[in-house]
């Protein structure tokens, strides 16, 4: 029989904060942001929350009604979310995708996008060797790479070359996020002949698609073109060591998993639902790493 104290872990003051998606099964988010929970001795529950898309808006309008703090927002609805807000910040803007909703005092609901700042904040912490001086790669041109592209270009990254099998997809993140900057991303076909010709001098190479995801094919390039000190990041953390980062490992070049950037985009919507500013520690990728249902 379960004790006392645990059956009265939450409170009628329990803050409420959750992760949106469908579906939502796969999400790691809960355990995260639980481990944080438990740790700092906090009131509050995170749920994973499974929307239906036919029913997205009641669910983000109803979030003041029930008492949440806020949600985190996850696959597919990083983009079809922003019609339902009623504010959204400028890096979500900059990004036009939102993963993270804050509902205010006065139940009006923000969206921000955190995935550019983990991204940065993970990159930094796993390679601090690594300098924005250097042009930068990144594979992809989804979601995902935009915020990459984003949390680059506002480091100060100089040239940014953006591989993607669709070159017009490629040339439409250009466009619209250098409406917001003056930092150089130029389009590329994702071609052998084109990853050789352009992947030069780099000092970051970023994989933001699902290549190298359980499940998914491998992300096939010669990396022998990179430079000693190229950093190559991946944002898939599932393997954690995927055959992209493998490859690099191998050829002595420095690595960055994508793990870091889940527990690390995390911190800014937690310390809003719950007052705390948590930390990412050995402990917690350990626990997560344990954790996971793959």
């Amino acid at each position: 029989m379960p004790s006392l104290s645990s059956i009265l872990t939450h409170t009628g003051r329990t803050a409420l904060a959750g992760v949106i998606g469908w579906p939502i099964a796969h999400s790691q988010s809960p355990k995260v942001h639980g481990y944080w929970l438990a740790l700092y001795g906090i009131d509050g529950a995170y749920l994973p929350l499974a929307v239906s898309p036919d029913r997205l808006g009641e669910a983000i309008a109803g979030l003041p009604a029930l008492g949440f703090r806020g949600a985190n927002v996850t696959i597919p609805y990083k983009e079809a979310v922003l019609p339902f807000l009623d504010q959204i910040t400028d890096v979500a803007r900059q990004i036009g995708a939102v993963n993270t909703l804050i509902v205010g005092e006065d139940e009006r609901i923000t969206g921000t996008n955190t995935d550019a700042q983990g991204f940065l904040d993970n990159l930094r912490h796993q390679a601090p060797e690594w300098t924005t001086g250097c042009p930068a790669a990144v594979v992809g041109a989804g979601g995902a790479a935009r915020a990459v592209c984003a949390a680059l270009m506002n480091a100060g990254v100089p040239e940014i070359l953006v591989f993607n099998r669709t070159v017009e997809k490629a040339e439409d993140l250009a466009d619209s996020l250098q409406i917001h900057h003056t930092s150089n991303i130029h389009p590329l076909p994702l071609t052998e002949k084109s990853w050789k010709s352009h992947a030069k001098d780099l000092g970051l190479m970023v994989n933001a698609t699902a290549l190298g995801m359980c499940g998914h094919s491998s992300l096939s390039l010669d990396l022998d073109v990179l430079g000693p000190k190229t950093v190559v990041a991946d944002i898939v953390y599932t393997p954690l060591k995927t055959p992209l980062l493998d490859a690099a490992a191998r050829r002595g070049l420095k690595t960055v998993d994508g793990l870091g950037m889940l527990l690390h985009q995390a911190r800014a919507g937690f310390a809003q639902w719950f007052g705390v500013m948590p930390e990412v520690t050995p402990d917690l990728r350990d626990f997560i790493l344990a954790n996971r249902d793959v």
